[in-house]
């Protein structure tokens, strides 16, 4: 993977990368698609990494289906895709890891402990693997984003760190590729999610400025659905993750549901002038 960025670079071409974990979906191929636009080449990677899952998810039933993922990314126009083993990625015996801390905590951090730890080990080795000019992240995975521009901003990375809209299907579900966990009944009340992110924003239009407000009746709309199990709802400052209590600036209001037994996560930006 090395050689081959080398020699695009001694060509001067300037390389855009998608890192992804496979069972692709329309979330990924906008990612490819912007990258392409922006780049001379795009290069896709695939890796279900082990040290981002905890001892209790859900490595091994993670879905993969690589022989789907390679022609779709073919179809899409991308140039190469790298596809490593852990073995590969972790030659025994591994010592090194990187852990951006503070951003790490609140969040998914709190109900995965160690999960960003191995998002940014994972995605530092991949950068130095592919050596990009350009790498894009879903908004969906936003405190990922957010954990993966300060790494490369702290390390000197020279990386430009680019995030694109999260994709949606019709009824405003986040397109992941845990959906697949969901039953019909499942799926249709994960929609509740996005029309809780919804509901925030009009309070937000309407003058509500009060994040505590704002929660409460967010985690009201979610109880109605009687398969939603909340794990955090939560409203923060975008760029240092702390919550805010009264809403303004650049804030970032996030979630994380269960659905029967699958967590999923959603996430508004919003920049708020009063």
């Amino acid at each position: 993977m090395q050689e081959y960025s080398r020699g695009l670079k001694r060509q001067n071409k300037k390389i855009g990368f998608v890192p992804t974990m496979g069972y692709l979906h329309e979330g990924h191929l906008s990612l490819v698609s912007r990258s392409i636009k922006e780049n001379d080449i795009t290069v896709a990677s695939i890796f279900v990494n082990p040290l981002q899952f905890g001892p209790k998810e859900d490595f091994k039933k993670y879905p993969r289906a690589i022989k789907a993922d390679e022609a779709m990314l073919k179809k899409a126009g991308v140039n190469a895709l790298f596809y490593p083993t852990a073995a590969g990625m972790y030659r025994e015996p591994y010592y090194t890891y990187v852990d951006v801390e503070r951003l790490s905590e609140p969040l998914c951090g709190k109900s995965r402990p160690g999960h960003f730890k191995g998002v940014a080990t994972v995605v530092a080795k991949l950068f130095n693997l592919v050596t990009p000019d350009i790498a894009y992240f879903g908004q969906k995975d936003a405190q990922q984003a957010i954990i993966i521009r300060k790494m490369a901003e702290d390390l000197n990375m020279g990386i430009k760190i680019k995030t694109v809209p999260t994709v949606r299907e019709k009824s405003g579900l986040a397109v992941s590729s845990r959906n697949a966990y969901l039953n019909p009944e499942e799926k249709k009340d994960a929609a509740i999610l996005y029309k809780s992110l919804l509901l925030a924003k009009r309070m937000i239009k309407g003058g509500r400025g009060s994040a505590g407000e704002i929660i409460t009746k967010m985690k009201a709309l979610i109880k109605q659905k009687r398969s939603a199990r909340i794990d955090y709802v939560e409203i923060v400052d975008e760029k240092t993750l702390k919550p805010v209590r009264k809403v303004h600036g650049s804030i970032l209001i996030a979630l994380a549901v269960y659905i029967g037994k699958t967590r999923l996560i959603d996430n508004l930006r919003l920049n708020v002038r009063w």
